[in-house]
């Protein structure tokens, strides 16, 4: 077995893990410190943002070494920042093809064919929608699959408000909506929650939460946003019209499994099979953690756990088979991390009309009014996940375009003003803006070349 520099590229990759939930970045760290300088492709949209659904929670109080909770963002940035300082490779993009029916494996991923000796899947699972009649219509005009990320636009301020579900993600949000909501209403398909006892009692004891038992969500109704909801009593079949300015969706989930059906042997339901307690698939050299497998526990910390028993796995049929190819490292001793830091709000004092990126009201008013150069608003949220994701792949943008264009992130619950004036729903939303004109709006995470296209179009015209 030969070394290699520890910068060097592998002509065939040891593990390439598909996925970046707690499941693949944790693979990612026992496979790293193994020497085995993994792949890992984080996703980008299908199936979710990169970081799984960790990326659109709150406060995270189960995960062990943080006693006061850690929001889900958080959590993930450390865990990928243990899996970067330890040689993990990051490709930011979604894996687009595999061909496990070859060996080595082919995978398809940010225009480029990877082979590799194993694949570790932890592409994890997506939240479930109702597919109400008139769901696409107010799909981002009131209805949406993450509280987390769009409760704090100030079209739900002090309005009542609907979550659909029973279990923790379904308590959770409701409890979370109350610091904007006047009211929420918790609708329930059964007779009691399927949350923890602890979620339960935080939803039981919030007198701001009505929940409603045994009933279903027929249809949205409104006219530019929605404005009330048809639900449906189960047992009686009684209807009626229930008014709020917002429904979130909690629902349950779908594995992300789309990618792999025919080629890695699936249940009836799209989850990938193992062998009992074991992370290996029906195909030798296919490993799987995560949510994608798993149909009962679902939570972060086995998600993590799962990610170590494939990498191990992994790790030890790579040997079996003589096929590792270690890395050597110089120094033996990565440095240590460097937690990134949120950028600070510009005020009269701190601004400066030449910066890349600055963020707050401010900034907007004076580039709006001053600047000749194009101009990329991102409206997020603290919490929002989504947000979390974007907007590092936005300043990559602003970098690569080298001064061209400046960037501005407008916080929605400090701005509240400047985010209902600019007609913005949910976040992350992005503006691109020149000579006071707007020019592309898009909703949610969007690949990175889609913004920079449309910038250059917009600067091959003074």
């Amino acid at each position: 077995m030969k070394d290699k520099s520890f910068s060097n590229q592998i002509a065939i990759e040891n593990i390439v893990i598909i996925g970046s939930g707690p499941a693949g970045y944790t693979a990612a760290i026992y496979a790293s410190r193994a020497n085995l300088q993994p792949l890992l492709i984080t996703g980008f949209q299908k199936g979710g943002i990169a970081g799984g659904q960790l990326m659109t929670t709150t406060f995270v109080e189960n995960f062990p070494g943080f006693p006061d909770g850690i929001l889900g963002p958080e959590l993930m940035d450390l865990i990928k920042a243990q899996a970067i300082r330890w040689g993990t490779q990051l490709i930011e993009d979604d894996a687009e093809k595999v061909d496990f029916n070859q060996y080595p494996f082919l995978i398809e991923a940010d225009g480029r064919v990877i082979k590799t000796h194993s694949v570790i899947i932890a592409t994890g699972a997506s939240a479930n929608k109702l597919h109400l009649p008139n769901e696409k219509l107010f799909w981002s005009r009131g209805i949406s699959a993450c509280a987390i990320c769009d409760g704090a636009t100030p079209q739900f301020s002090n309005e009542e408000l609907g979550v659909v579900g029973g279990g923790d993600s379904a308590c959770e949000e409701a409890v979370y909506l109350t610091k904007y909501g006047s009211h929420v209403h918790l609708i329930v398909r059964s007779s009691s929650l399927k949350a923890s006892a602890a979620m339960a009692d935080r939803v039981r004891a919030n007198p701001q939460i009505t929940v409603h038992w045994k009933t279903e969500v027929i249809d949205a109704q409104g006219s530019s946003w929605l404005e009330s909801l048809l639900i449906r009593e189960i047992d009686t079949k009684k209807e009626k019209t229930l008014k709020v300015k917002g429904l979130f969706y909690a629902i349950g989930h779908t594995p992300n499994t789309e990618l792999f059906r025919g080629q890695v042997e699936c249940n009836e339901n799209g989850y990938l099979i193992t062998k009992p307690g074991r992370p290996e698939t029906s195909i030798e050299g296919i490993f799987v953690a995560g949510d994608v497998s798993d149909t009962e526990w679902r939570q972060g910390i086995t998600a993590a756990s799962s990610g170590c028993k494939a990498a191990l796995s992994a790790e030890r049929w790579l040997s079996k088979h003589q096929l590792t190819n270690l890395i050597k490292r110089d120094p033996t001793e990565p440095d240590q991390v460097k937690t990134p830091k949120e950028a600070e709000t510009t005020t009269k004092q701190n601004y400066k009309s030449d910066s890349l990126w600055q963020k707050g009201s401010y900034a907007l008013r004076k580039l709006y009014h001053d600047s000749k150069k194009p101009l990329l608003v991102v409206y997020t949220s603290p919490s929002c996940g989504p947000c979390h994701v974007l907007k590092p792949q936005l300043k990559r943008v602003l970098e690569e375009l080298n001064g061209r264009v400046q960037g501005i992130e407008i916080n929605i619950e400090e701005d509240k003003e400047v985010t209902k004036q600019a007609g913005v729903n949910g976040t992350p939303t992005v503006q691109l803006f020149k000579n006071k004109a707007l020019f592309n709006q898009w909703k949610g995470v969007k690949q990175r070349s889609a913004f920079k296209e449309a910038i250059l179009e917009l600067l091959k015209n003074p």
